[in-house]
């Protein structure tokens, strides 16, 4: 019987067999691919103080973390929300005399206090890998051709990757498109929301065009070069050139210049990762600095629970019940090629009942 204790809270939820099953394979191939490009792993703690959780990365909001007192120090702790600012930490300090660019890769859970409306989970995991040391094109370049090879080895397909500039308005508006301080955040936000008319009542006229320089990448990225920007985006509009075409057809790719939901912290670059299946983004990347070390920096992050069921499935492997008694050196031989077995615990178990396809007896596999 279930009690009120025992639901969850809002938000969370249990991953079953299958779905931890999907979870797990997609995490281990696509940390396999990070350690095969020189990614190292990290694994950073679940709780850390408040101020070094919120100080690493600009947009980090602490509000949406979990946060407490730690009774020992009598300091705020707070759980991580985000991995990034942690690798962020651990760049600037402990590995701060490592050579660079430094290149590290991790995987874990994150948890929110709240989470936005297309997307309920209050707990994900959390798997990337951050570029230490280089924002600039080749880093780019990398590290979405990595995102886009970690989903692939997730057995993902129908791969598509989204392009935006975020700090497009601060740029424009120091020189091309001048605005007045208090009009920068209205812009940036009549922009994200795809609206005309409030960009028009913020003053954003001249920004009117970067509404329509969106789309498949061929198209949107040409828009984009016929604004006026007096030279302004020629090195942006060269740097996301040259990254697409490191990406070939291995993935589709789109331009929305002006998105800027989920990324608070990046600067001249970012990019969103989907693929068929996957509610919503698979992973979001991008340049941005570390504060502090005001080092730049280039990386991803997917989240795995999001993948699970538009992985490919997995072949299950042949289950062998192993009754009472049984060759125990047999058994271990079978395990070694790939079999998976269960062993009988008591009396009356129905093998069929425990997922088994076959019975050993003696040294011979026998099929029920």
């Amino acid at each position: 019987m279930t009690k009120p204790d025992d639901l969850l809270p809002e938000g969370l939820e249990d991953s079953l067999p299958p779905e931890a099953d999907a979870i797990t394979r997609a995490m281990r191939a696509a940390l396999d691919v990070l350690g095969s490009h020189g990614y190292d792993r990290v694994r950073p703690p679940l709780v850390e103080f408040e101020k070094s959780l919120a100080g690493r990365m600009d947009g980090v909001q602490p509000r949406r973390m979990f946060r407490f007192v730690d009774p020992s120090s009598l300091r705020t702790l707070a759980l991580r929300s985000d991995i990034t600012p942690q690798v962020g930490r651990i760049a600037a300090t402990s590995m701060a005399a490592a050579p660079r660019p430094l290149r590290l890769a991790y995987c874990g859970e994150v948890a929110l206090i709240k989470a936005d409306q297309l997307d309920p989970a209050r707990a994900r995991l959390q798997l990337g890998a951050e570029l230490i040391g280089a924002d600039s094109v080749a880093a780019a370049s990398e590290v979405v051709e990595l995102a886009v090879e970690a989903l692939s080895a997730a057995g993902l397909t129908g791969i598509s990757v989204d392009f935006t500039l975020p700090d497009l308005v601060d740029t424009l508006a120091e020189k091309a498109m001048p605005l007045a301080a208090d009009q920068i955040d209205a812009v940036r936000r009549e922009l994200d929301m795809k609206d005309a008319g409030g960009l028009k009542a913020a003053g954003g006229d001249a920004y009117l065009p970067l509404l329509y320089a969106t789309g498949p990448f061929g198209e949107a990225v040409e828009k984009l070069c016929a604004i006026d920007a007096g030279g302004a985006l020629a090195s942006r509009i060269a740097g996301i050139k040259q990254i697409a075409e490191r990406i070939g057809a291995r993935a589709r790719i789109t331009l929305d210049p002006t998105e800027r939901h989920g990324f608070e912290y990046q600067s001249w670059f970012g990019f969103t990762i989907y693929a068929d299946g996957v509610r919503g983004a698979a992973g979001r990347g991008g340049t941005y600095f570390i504060r502090g070390s005001e080092e730049p920096a280039t990386g991803f992050s997917l989240y795995l629970d999001r993948l699970a069921d538009a992985a490919k499935p997995a072949v299950q492997a042949d289950t062998l019940y192993l009754p009472t008694g049984h060759d125990r050196d047999a058994a271990a031989r079978l395990r070694t090629i790939g079999w998976r077995t269960v062993a009988q615990i008591g009396e009356g178990e129905d093998p069929a009942a425990l997922g088994c396809t076959h019975r050993l007896e003696g040294a011979e596999t026998v099929r029920l």
